[in-house]
Order: C-alpha cells, then structure tokens, then sequence
C-alpha cells in the first residue's frame, strides 16, 4: 500500500499540478552581474530588511545575488587571487563550524570541563567545540597554503604555518561559545594582516609574534559570522562593509547586505546591565541620561543584550546604537581590532572609552580592553562622559 505523501506526489505529477505551497525562486539566483560594480550603468535601489535599509548598485533588470568569490575576484572589486584564494578556504571552514554548532550529534562538545577560567597566558579556559572549531580553521589555513601564521583565542601563542605566504590570520574561532547549550547565536571573528617580509630573518616564534601582533591600522580585510537562524558572513576589504548570507541550497554565501552602513545613532544599548553598581560614574550617568531620554538624542533608549559579542555586534550594525563592555575583558588583537575595522567602514565607531582602537598597539597577545563599538554620535556622546572604562573587576562567575 502506498503511503499518503506518496499517493499525493504521484497525484501532483499525473495531473501537472503546481502544489501552491512550492517556494517561487527567482530565476539563476546567483547569475553575475557586471552592471554591479559599474556605477555609470547602474541605478541606485533600496532593499529593506525589517527597519534596515541598504543601498545596493544593481541594475534595474537584476534578478540575481552575487557569491562572494565573485564579488572579490577579478570581475568584482578584484582584491586579488591569493586573497581569493584564502577566503575560499576560510568559508569552507565557516560552514564546516556551521554545522557542527547545530548538530545534535555534536551538542556535548559545547559543555565546558570546567568553570570559566582563565589559563595562565590571560586566555579562557578554552571548551571542547572552541578547540574543535580552532582546529577547523587552522586546518583550511594549511591547506590554503596562503597563511604564514595565525593567532588564535585558543593558542598561547601564534602558530608558524607557511614560510613567505602572504597573509597573517589572527581568529577568534567561536565567539560566545558558553551560550551553546542554550542555542543562543555564536560566532567566528577573523582580521587578515599582509605578512611582514623585514622579520623573514628573525627566529621562528619572535616573527610569528611581530607579525600577529601588527596595529588595526593594517589591517586588509576582517570580518565575522553569524551562526544564527541565518549564518551571516560580514566582511570588509578596506572599501564598505558588506555582508553575504549563506545558501543552503547551494552551499554558496550569496550578498544579501551591500555596502552597509550603520545609522549615525541608533536607540539600543548593549550591554550588562546587572554590572551597573560596578562601573565609574561616568558611565552611569551616560547609561541613566539615554536610557530617560535626556540625551543628545530626545528618545528613550532600550537595552538589548544577548552576551555574544557577535550577535550584539550585528545587531548594532544593522540598527544603529552601542554595545559595550566596559571593562578589561575583550581582546584587542583578534575581537577588538576586526570588530572596529568592520565598524569603521560602515561609518560607526570602534573606541575604548578614550582611544580609537585601530590605533592602539598590541603588546600581548591575550591583551584585554574595554571595548565600545557603534554609531558614531553614540559613541562620542558616550567618550563625553570621560570616565566609563571599568577598573573594579571583583570577578564574574557565571
């Protein structure tokens, strides 16, 4: 006896019925567009997501999204083929940690061992899918063979891969990695340096250092993913922000988000608000004033915070405001640095309360700051205060 879904595609197919409730796609969804990157023969259109609106250049009979292969290779903004070559490699990576995140199969592996420690080089104490996850990517750097070294949130020190690649990686693998068990979003940051040929005759372990420890300033491309209800990959090549949705159809990340740019205020601050008898006055004061409306900016402020540095950070992006963490606690070389690139070339802010932090330079590795991320007219009404950096860390065990 036939089953019922079966009787019911046999049905479909006999009769050349179309079943109302089969998804319309728009024809070659991914079909290259010249037109994209030619602004004398494009128009200016609006997309709107929710309350968020972009600006793509598109022509107005374009009907396709662009990979992002193609937007970075030589038909697009061409960064260059090694460039290319090194992001393929690291979106393979992405989608492998995609998966594991979401795999119930795999669910254990984002229990920690233990509480949340650090280890003695000033790291957390990593769980086993951060290490997973490390190991992911430091896997397809290998293999990309484009990567001199890498440094990570997981290593205690940065990993000599390739004599005379190009490029240095520094990561942070799976960002919010505590909130797995309760499926809330998590993340992967990454910042790309070009290689420093001057320490080519240093030892080994002093170049990898110098190299990883090189200012924002230099950086040529970040950027972050989202593992989410959407996996999210935000870049930037140094020219815009952009960011690219990945296609489960086709296993491509497709750009859904061109040329981004964060509102000059938004209403949202993030940050964690049970920390308010700990911080300076002056940062009381500016959360009390936006949060009464007796700001610079004449509304009421909400608070949203998930306590996942991505997905606090995205959300910013896309509507505008600040998320912050006052205190010593995020790291410069691999959080702060592509998180701030990311946000300046979208038009916001990425500050430590006090200084621009494209332009501070690294002495450690595991160095911690405060971090301040946002609109721009958010985060100089937030530095007029003066004093909002946290000093008094008693210690949070959660």
């Amino acid at each position: 006896m036939q089953s019922p879904s079966t009787t019911i595609t046999a049905t479909i197919h006999n009769s050349n019925l179309t079943p109302i409730f089969l998804p319309k796609f728009p024809p070659n969804p991914l079909r290259f567009r010249q037109e994209f990157f030619h602004r004398h023969r494009s128009v200016s259109m609006a997309s709107s997501f929710g309350r968020f609106k972009v600006n793509s250049k598109m022509d107005n009979s374009s009907d396709g999204f662009l990979t992002i292969t193609e937007y970075a290779g030589k038909g697009g903004v061409n960064v260059g083929d090694d460039l290319v070559v090194l992001f393929s490699h690291l979106e393979y990576a992405f989608k492998r940690i995609a998966a594991l995140v979401a795999s119930p199969v795999n669910f254990s592996l984002g229990k920690s061992s233990g509480g949340n420690q650090e280890v003695d080089s000033g790291r957390d104490k990593p769980k086993p899918l951060d290490i997973v996850s490390n190991e992911i990517i430091l896997s397809s750097l290998k293999n990309s063979g484009k990567v001199a070294v890498m440094a990570s949130e997981e290593d205690d020190a940065p990993v000599w891969i390739t004599d005379n690649a190009q490029f240095v990686v520094v990561t942070d693998p799976l960002d919010g990695s505590r909130n797995i068990d309760a499926s809330i979003p998590t993340g992967t940051i990454f910042g790309i340096y070009n290689r420093l040929p001057e320490l080519d005759n240093l030892p080994t372990e002093e170049k990898a250092m110098l190299n990883s420890l090189q200012s924002g300033n230099r950086l040529i491309a970040a950027g972050y993913v989202l593992y989410s209800s959407a996996t999210i990959l935000c870049t930037t090549f140094g020219s815009g922000a952009h960011a690219f949705t990945l296609d489960r159809s086709t296993g491509d990340f497709v750009l859904t988000h061109p040329d981004i740019k964060i509102p000059p205020r938004g209403q949202i601050y993030s940050v964690n608000d049970a920390r308010y008898f700990d911080w300076p006055e002056g940062l009381r004061q500016y959360i009390d004033t936006i949060r009464q409306g007796k700001g610079k900016f004449p509304k009421k402020y909400s608070a949203r915070y998930i306590c996942s540095l991505v997905a606090d950070f995205h959300r910013t992006l896309m509507y505008g405001g600040v998320a912050m963490n006052p205190r010593d606690h995020l790291r410069l070389v691999y959080e702060a640095n592509p998180l701030s690139f990311l946000a300046e070339q979208a038009g916001g802010k990425g500050s430590d309360g006090k200084n621009r932090i494209l332009g501070i330079q690294p002495v450690k590795l595991h160095q911690r700051l405060p971090l301040f991320l946002g609109s721009p007219e958010d985060i100089e009404e937030l530095e007029s205060y003066g004093d909002v950096q946290q000093t008094v860390n008693p210690g949070y065990d959660v």
